[in-house]
């Protein structure tokens, strides 16, 4: 496993807490599993800077990723080698919380999310409808 502990920097929190305020989502790893696949989803590579993981919100592996740890394991693997990206452990666990602290902040920076349907919205602009 490429990632045991995930803890998130303080401005990570700060904006985590206002969509948690936003959508009534109240669990920290539910909107990091949609701020992670809304980064992974953009056809750009996060940029390389450092992250202060200075917050009190840490969680396991598992809390983040339940019981489909393989699932998202995968993606980011698959990711890195579509970026022609080495898939080491070490740069793994780097370009998942580039991924993770960008899809933060891109969920926390677009003024419509105001409420969990438009995380669902969201979803389907980018993506299509989901039925």
């Amino acid at each position: 496993m490429f990632l045991k502990q995930i803890k998130l920097s303080s401005q990570a929190k700060d904006k985590l807490s206002r969509l948690k305020g936003k959508t009534g989502i109240e669990n920290w790893n539910i909107l990091c599993r949609w701020a992670f696949c809304y980064s992974i989803s953009e056809d750009t590579i996060p940029a390389d800077l450092p992250i202060v993981s200075d917050s009190n919100v840490e969680m396991s592996w598992y809390t983040f990723a339940g019981d489909y740890g393989d699932i998202y394991e995968a993606l980011i693997k698959n990711w890195c080698l579509e970026k022609d990206l080495s898939i080491d452990d070490e740069n793994l666990a780097k370009y998942f919380k580039l991924h993770l602290e960008r899809g933060i902040a891109h969920l926390s920076g677009t003024g419509f999310i105001k409420s969990f349907s438009d995380l669902i919205n969201l979803t389907e602009e980018k993506h299509g409808n989901l039925s």
